[in-house]
């Protein structure tokens, strides 16, 4: 709720400090004394226009700052925690403040950061709603009658039933247009796999077989330097009639092995020996039969060559290694798969579209049959309570249209609006259309006693609420409002004592001036003051002992 309002060289105002209290509170005062400069300023700190006439003259800027108190569940603190805009040190406060130069020139803050016209509008729902002749006024939007609408039938599930299709529906549309927008890429991406895949499939090569290919070509690439090495070791080994590997160490162990009996030290020496005669009587066998099947058929070795020469130029198609082709034929082969995976979902993906199109347009249908059956019991209570503000043959009624076939949004589609028929024979219109300042003023407050339990803006503004109002009515206007004090905070400006009498708390506003300026106050009265001025209300400037004790029972009877 709004605790506190300063206001410095705004119009006629030079200085203003005021705390709000809770509950009702009546903003009196002699005709043109400025009893809507309050809700003037408050409108600046909400993303009114700012205009430069509006700096008191010979000054260089006016400034306005409202402070608000916020509850832990209030949508307004949690738009602040979104927007980064919250104060760490009092996070239940909200200070708006806001100044405008002579040249124009206009600044805002919310708790200390610089903040911009757009947001205060943002933020101005959550925080008061003020009922006037006001160019923010909420009533005549179709949304906020929706929102009014909605708040009343207390249909909350079915809207989130509503949304939650529409943004299942959505998905599935976007996953839909998303696939058709690449089809031709999808199309072209798949005639080249497959295109890609029969090649690598009629190539065939298989995991490890390229490493074998490429060592059997080098092998046999250099058949005739193998067999020559091959029979050189041979010959040095075994094959030579002296000096050979074999004979050499055949005869040095001979001569050793006839010394063991006068040293047997030698038998470690021989046993080695021993076994290298051993080694190289079996590598001389290995390499015979090596040498005997080193041939290799000119054919064979070409159909090696022609593989080998294919699997490179084929790697070099794909850019990777030879060795990698079976691995890049799986990945070609896998993503042709998902390829046409998808174009036989597209079918499905059509038919799932249908299906959740289908279960919108339910849960669509279901709240609009709710929204109608709460919009006959709520216009009935909106027209009584018009008859009992000075408006004997209002009528009021809500007409919900359901469009089965109109575009999904998230909030289902009807079409809501808001009809009034102030006079005898005058047809309901628009409210919009039919509904003076005042009316609307008065309209807007018996929507707002009759759904105070479901709305959630914390204070609520009047001005001109009593426009034509007198007598019994007007002490019924004072009831409502301070019923509806009940449920948030209530500032009305007013000048009937009937409905001031009925506030918790009265500002009187007055206009001094010196000849030269001009300047407006606003001040709380106390109870003794307040009868004063009821009394003023009631007889005009002459205050009388009548008239004070006609203001004394009010206030009496306002308890």
């Amino acid at each position: 709720m709004l605790t506190h309002l300063q206001i410095r060289n705004l119009a006629v105002v030079r200085n203003l400090d005021t705390d709000f209290s809770a509950g009702m509170t009546a903003i009196t005062g002699e005709t043109g004394a400025g009893k809507s400069i309050a809700l003037d300023a408050l409108g600046l700190c909400l993303g009114d226009r700012a205009d430069a006439d509006l700096v008191r003259a010979g000054q260089s800027k006016a400034e306005v700052i409202a402070e608000f108190e916020l509850t832990p569940t209030s949508p307004a603190l949690q738009w602040l925690e979104q927007q980064e805009l919250s104060d760490e040190n009092h996070p239940h406060t909200c200070i708006i403040r806001r100044t405008i130069t002579q040249e124009g020139r206009s600044r805002a803050w919310i708790n200390g950061a610089v903040a911009t016209v757009t947001q205060l509008r943002e933020l101005a729902p959550f925080l008061v709603n003020i009922h006037g002749q006001h160019e923010h006024q909420l009533l005549n939007r179709a949304e906020y009658q929706q929102r009014i609408l909605d708040a009343y039938a207390g249909h909350s599930q079915l809207l989130q039933q509503v949304t939650e299709h529409y943004q299942h529906w959505r998905k599935l549309h976007q996953q839909q247009k998303q696939w058709q927008q690449q089809q031709e890429e999808f199309a072209a991406r798949r005639e080249l796999l497959e295109y890609q895949v029969q090649e690598l499939d009629e190539f065939g090569l298989s995991e490890g077989e390229f490493e074998q290919l490429d060592h059997e070509f080098k092998r046999a690439a250099n058949t005739a330097g193998l067999k020559e090495d091959a029979e050189f070791a041979l010959n040095v080994l075994f094959e030579v009639e002296h000096n050979s590997a074999h004979g050499l160490v055949q005869a040095a162990l001979s001569r050793l092995e006839n010394q063991l009996d006068n040293d047997p030290q030698l038998a470690d020496t021989v046993k080695l020996l021993s076994d290298a005669k051993v080694q190289i009587d079996e590598a001389c066998r290995d390499l015979r039969h090596y040498y005997d099947n080193l041939d290799v058929d000119p054919a064979t070795l070409a159909q090696i060559e022609q593989r080998v020469s294919q699997a490179v130029k084929l790697a070099k198609k794909h850019q990777v290694e030879a060795a990698m082709l079976p691995q890049k034929h799986q990945q070609l082969s896998e993503e042709l798969a998902q390829l046409s995976a998808t174009e036989s979902d597209l079918s499905a993906l059509e038919q799932s579209i249908q299906q959740a199109n289908q279960a919108y347009r339910q849960a669509a249908a279901e709240l609009s049959k709710s929204r109608q059956q709460a919009a006959a019991k709520l216009a009935k209570a909106i027209t009584a309570s018009m008859q009992q503000l000075s408006m004997p043959h209002g009528q009021f009624a809500i007409e919900v249209e359901h469009h089965a076939q109109q575009p999904a949004t998230a909030m289902g589609t009807d079409t809501i609006q808001f009809l009034v028929s102030a006079n005898p024979g005058q047809p309901l219109q628009a409210l919009a259309k039919t509904a003076s300042g005042g009316e609307l003023s008065r309209i807007s407050l018996a929507i707002q006693v009759i759904t105070a339990n479901q709305l959630t803006t914390p204070t609520l503004m009047f001005d001109e609420v009593d426009v034509g109002v007198s007598g019994a009515t007007a002490a019924t206007v004072g009831k409502l409002l301070r019923q509806l004090g009940q449920q948030a905070q209530v500032i009305c400006v007013t000048h009937l004592p009937q409905v001031a009498a009925c506030a918790h708390q009265q500002l009187q506003v007055a206009k001094v001036t010196d000849g030269r300026s001009t300047e407006t106050s606003m001040i709380a009265l106390t109870e003794a003051e307040r009868v004063l001025e009821i009394a003023r209300l009631l007889g005009g400037d002459k205050v009388t002992e009548s008239a004070k004790a006609n203001a004394a029972e009010l206030l009496a009877h306002s308890d």
